[in-house]
């Protein structure tokens, strides 16, 4: 099934949810590793255009995931109502964490009006200039987002296993596609 229920997550859900945490820890990686590459180094200008590139990607991405979720059923949140009012939480921040980062990784590059460049496929073009001084308080906001959007995951992955291990349900289970049988559930 490709939309969500109020039981389950559809495969789009679960196909972008999968492939946008997969990228983002890959990105982070990508992004720490580059910012010690010296100017003679191989990739000292191949990194930051695959990360740039990907990361418009993302965004792209993003926007499709905003507007999916919109036009979704949400499955019904488990746990306790406080359980529940923080997962709500975490997901609203974990929206915010990631425009706020994939926005400033935008404005970065583009601080001298200059676009992006996606892959030699198309170009993103540059909206606004920033002199030095913005643009590096744009990229302080980048750099502690991304520290701040990968700690959030690891709340969230961590909150996903105490559901799995502890609780038992099924909440890990829905975004892996999979299902089973809880006490007290019928299916």
């Amino acid at each position: 099934m490709l939309r969500n229920t109020s039981t389950s997550y559809g495969l789009v859900a679960i196909a972008i949810h999968w492939v946008m945490a997969i990228t983002i820890f890959a990105m982070f990686a990508l992004g720490i590793w580059m910012t010690d590459l010296t100017y003679y180094d191989r990739w000292y200008h191949d990194a930051p255009e695959i990360h740039k590139s990907i990361g418009m990607l993302l965004l792209l991405l993003l926007l499709f995931r905003l507007l999916w979720r919109l036009i979704n059923e949400r499955p019904a949140l488990m746990g306790l109502w406080w359980e529940k009012f923080v997962a709500l939480g975490v997901h609203r921040l974990h929206y915010l964490l990631m425009f706020t980062v994939m926005i400033s990784g935008y404005l970065i590059p583009t601080a001298e009006g200059v676009g992006i460049t996606i892959f030699d496929w198309f170009t993103i073009p540059a909206t606004f200039t920033f002199d030095k001084q913005q643009a590096d308080l744009i990229g302080t906001v980048h750099w502690a987002g991304a520290w701040a959007m990968m700690g959030l995951a690891l709340l969230h992955a961590g909150a996903a296993l105490k559901h799995h291990v502890i609780d038992k349900d099924i909440t890990l289970l829905r975004m892996l596609g999979l299902s089973r049988k809880t006490k007290g559930e019928t299916k």
